[in-house]
Order: C-alpha cells, then sequence, then structure tokens
C-alpha cells in the first residue's frame, strides 16, 4: 500500500511539475459499453476476481479515403487479493496522422466487504508509450508551406493516466486524468499544446426491471473535460440485460453531446453546431465469450458522409472464480 501511494504521488509531482515532449493517445469513444470499463479508467485494472481479454475495432465512413479507424486490445486480471494488472495495445489512425501505443497498468483494490459481498475502492496507474505518425510524402511540393516538410514524419513520447473506481454492489463511479503530464509531440510544436489532459467521470447503477423477471437495467453517465481547451461533452447511456438459457443477451443506446460548437457559414447566415451521437449497441454473453455491435449516427447538417460509424467488439473471460461476486454487476464478473 505504501508503494501504491508512493508510485501515485510521484506521479503527481512529475504530471504538474514536469516538461517533456505528448499527444492524446487513445480517444474515448464507446468502447466502454462492451464490458470494458478498463479501456478508459486505469483502476478497473483486475476488478472481479477473473480475468478479461477485449479486442475492438472501430471505422468511420466507409468509402472515405483515410477515414477515421482505431483498434485496440486489451487484458487485465487479478494477481492475489488486492492487486491487478493490466495492458492496453491501440492504433488510431486520423487522415494523414497515425499513432501507436502500449500501456501497462497497475492497480490496487481494497474490499470493505469481502464477507457480504462488494464494497470495493480501487485505485489505478497506467504508464505507456506512443509513437506519432505525419506522412506528408502525398502533399504538394509546389504548395508551399514552412511547417510541411514533405515526408514521412515520427516521434514517440510517453505519458501517465490515473484512476480511482468505487463499486458498491450494483453502483459504480470512476474518476481518471487522461495523459497527465505536460508533453509535446516534436511534430509542428508550433501549433500545438503540451497540455493534452483530459478528466473524466462516470456513475452508473444497474437494478431488476422486476423481481424475477430475467431483466437487468442500467442507466449511466460519462462526462469529459478537456484541460487546455476547456472542451466539454457527455454520454447518457442505458442498456438492458435478459438472461436466457444459453446466456445473456443485451442492448442499449447512448447518446453523446458536446457542450461547445463550432462556426459554419450556411449561406449568408453563420450557425453553430455542436457535436451530436446517436448510437445503439447490440451484445451477447456466451459462456466464457463476448461479442457487440456498436452504431453511431452523427447528427448535424455539416458532416464529412451519410453513413455512420461502426465498432465490433469481441471479448473472452479466463480464469474465472468459482465463487463470483455476488452483485448483478457485469463489468466486475
Amino acid at each position: 500500500m505504501r508503494l501504491f501511494r508512493y508510485i501515485v504521488a510521484v506521479a503527481f509531482l512529475v504530471g504538474f511539475l514536469g516538461q517533456a515532449r505528448a499527444q492524446e493517445g487513445i480517444p474515448v469513444y464507446l468502447d466502454y459499453l462492451s464490458d470494458n470499463y478498463y479501456l478508459v479508467y486505469p483502476s478497473m485494472a483486475g476488478i472481479g476476481y477473473s480475468g478479461k481479454v477485449r479486442l475492438t475495432a472501430r471505422q468511420q465512413w466507409f468509402g472515405v479515403d483515410r477515414a477515421p479507424n482505431l483498434q485496440t486490445i486489451n487484458a487485465h486480471t487479478r494477481l492475489g487479493d488486492r492487486s491487478g494488472v493490466g495492458a492496453i495495445i491501440f492504433r488510431d489512425q486520423n487522415g494523414y496522422q497515425s499513432q501507436a501505443g502500449l500501456q501497462l497498468t497497475y492497480a490496487h483494490h481494497i474490499n470493505f466487504w469481502r464477507d457480504r459481498g462488494l464494497n470495493q475502492l480501487s485505485f489505478g496507474l497506467s504508464a505507456g508509450f506512443v509513437q506519432n505518425s505525419l506522412d506528408e510524402s502525398d502533399f504538394d511540393p509546389l504548395d508551399f508551406d514552412p511547417i510541411i516538410a514533405g515526408i514521412k514524419q515520427s516521434t514517440t513520447y510517453y505519458n501517465i493516466d490515473l484512476g480511482v473506481s468505487y463499486n458498491i454492489m450494483d453502483i459504480y463511479a470512476h474518476v481518471a486524468v487522461k495523459n497527465l503530464l505536460f508533453v509535446r509531440r516534436d511534430i509542428n510544436t508550433e501549433v500545438e499544446s503540451a497540455n493534452q489532459r483530459r478528466f473524466l467521470t462516470s456513475v452508473g447503477y444497474l437494478f431488476e426491471a422486476k423481481k424475477n423477471s430475467g431483466w437487468l437495467l442500467e442507466p449511466s453517465l460519462l462526462y469529459q473535460w478537456s484541460d487546455a481547451t476547456s472542451e466539454q461533452s457527455i454520454d447518457i447511456n442505458f442498456k438492458a440485460y435478459k438472461e436466457l438459457t444459453f446466456g445473456t443477451l443485451w442492448g442499449g443506446l447512448s447518446f453523446r453531446q458536446s457542450f461547445d460548437g463550432a462556426e459554419f457559414l450556411d449561406g449568408i447566415q453563420v450557425r453553430d453546431q455542436q457535436l451530436q451521437w446517436l448510437s445503439p449497441i447490440i451484445g451477447v454473453d456466451y459462456k466464457d465469450f463476448m461479442f457487440a455491435y456498436t452504431y453511431s449516427y452523427q447528427f448535424g447538417d455539416v458532416t464529412f458522409d451519410a453513413g455512420g460509424f461502426h465498432q465490433i467488439t469481441l471479448g473472452y473471460d479466463f480464469w474465472k472464480s468459482k465463487e463470483p461476486v455476488p452483485c448483478h454487476c457485469p463489468w466486475v464478473d
């Protein structure tokens, strides 16, 4: 426990006083709704008494060249009574820019109700590196710009994420600080801020729709705020679970609303548009396996394509405990 406190204290000290050289890391989409909260909150590594592997692939705007796409694979498990470890590998591409990275996580869990159920406070620390690339080789060399080199540039940097989670039976709450360090990439440093820090928090509750009905309902919220730009957004989520003979069928709906708008010219009138996503999700748990599909549709007058964003998640649970936690909490079991 003293070692973990020391690590957290040093991370905070370095984060607030240090000036190194990073960019944003893994984008926060809706991966976490596929029983994948560890991807957002380091404190969820080894949250239950079994291990989990999750693979996600997200593709935006089919038919658009160099459209944004993201792939992640992560695994985490419990070690002993109070420790959890995890790892995340990801690749993210957006136009001519791409990034790939690795994160390693240690989490410490304190269950106050070990003999009666789940009442657990968790702390997590992730440290990792990202290799960022900018391919300018296809740019027009006759279109002179002093910050365009016309080559493929790459740089490597590191950063730290911190998280705290509290799970009490069917209720949960999480807080995380992403990209704690002030880090600037060596690519186009003149136009980038060294502050990529983001704050995230989630709350949720799962309950029976009707006693012995086999239906479970889970409303939840996720709020995120960017330190440098003060950009804010909120996810309003609702999921439903149905216990069947072969496993669990579940689905839900998520609505993301940004609090900040971008101005655009509509004819002669200047209008404002905020980011709005509506995302249905459906999934199935069969034995130790999980499959989920998410479709996101963007509202507004300014969009790149009439199509939506597609995401597939595959999961596998291993080292399952013979005595699962006595609560309706799929994010832990």
